[in-house]
């Protein structure tokens, strides 16, 4: 059966109250009381523009986590996704470990290669440009980070990190190790990682370029000996409902001021999106993220009542 996550893309809500955190927790406990398998956050230091004003109020990703795992019981949390700049791998592992414990083993460990270069400027993170450097880190730090997880200590030596008799007290309650979700859809370097190892990819677009990226990543499985079913194919896209089209043009108008990009998918009325979640299916996606367009109320509504409850694929 499909699964439905809520990437929450932005930390304000037209119906809250103002207090920002309490809205927060109000809305990750409604997304796990409407049946939503999973919550995710960004990892990023200030909103990026294509979601919202870069002066909004925006939680750090890895301190919010542990607290909405203490107000929840059931539903996954994960940050889609932490770039491999922004920590330490082996500060970054015991992080993931004690969240693991805090949610009762609800952790999905999101990271990538990161690439949004203002952010490491504006915070003085050294910035390195080529993305097959950036890839190589990330390689190295999952190395690392499942190094720490799965053994009682740990000697790495890379190019980019290294740990010397390190050891990691608890370990991460999921066995062996908790679902590593790899963000990214680079043909070459990233999709081949994800094969060798990732638990859960991000794939990116419409049905159609879903599908070409499903190709590419079960070559990648096959070349490596690996079932490609074994890897949860996540997608991510923005929704926008409204109950009639000339609502849901006035909807647009008024919440996407560059209209309807080519990446966003899930802008229709309930009708039209039940197709469009069916076309994902039909190419294999497991698992829809969806960011609802300004945490519009109506559009979440409309999706939980009138979408999600007639999927049954």
């Amino acid at each position: 059966m499909m699964k439905f996550g809520l990437r929450n893309t932005s930390f304000i809500y037209p119906n809250g109250s103002g207090n920002h955190w309490e809205d927060t927790k109000t809305h990750i406990q409604r997304a796990e009381q409407d049946g939503f398998d999973s919550f995710w956050v960004m990892d990023h230091f200030y909103q990026l523009p294509v979601h919202g004003s870069e002066r909004e109020p925006f939680f750090d990703a890895w301190t919010i986590l542990p607290a909405l795992a203490a107000v929840t019981s059931r539903i996954r949390l994960g940050a889609m996704v932490s770039p491999v700049g922004y920590r330490n791998p082996a500060l970054l592992a015991r992080m993931g470990a004690s969240l693991d414990h805090i949610s009762g083993g609800r952790m999905n460990f999101g990271f990538g290669a990161g690439g949004y270069k203002p952010e490491y400027e504006a915070y003085g993170y050294p910035f390195e440009d080529k993305p097959s450097i950036r890839l190589a880190q990330m390689k190295e730090a999952l190395q690392l980070i499942l190094g720490l997880w799965t053994n009682s200590r740990f000697t790495y030596h890379g190019s980019f990190f290294h740990v010397e008799n390190a050891i990691l007290e608890p370990k991460p309650l999921q066995k062996p190790h908790p679902p590593i979700l790899i963000g990214g859809v680079g043909p070459k370097i990233t999709l081949k990682l994800i094969a060798e190892m990732g638990d859960a990819c991000n794939l990116w677009g419409p049905p159609d370029e879903f599908a070409k990226q499903r190709d590419t990543l079960k070559r990648h499985c096959d070349a490596v000996g690996r079932d490609e079913a074994t890897i949860e194919k996540t997608t991510y896209d923005l929704v926008l409902c409204a109950p009639t089209e000339a609502a849901l043009k006035a909807k647009i108008e008024r919440l996407l001021p560059k209209g309807v990009e080519p990446w966003m998918t899930l802008v229709g009325t309930p009708s039209k999106l039940v197709d469009l979640v069916g076309e994902y299916a039909r190419v294999g996606a497991d698992h829809l993220c969806l960011d609802f367009a300004g945490n519009d109320p109506e559009s979440y509504t409309l999706f939980v009542e009138e979408v999600m409850g007639k999927i049954s694929v």
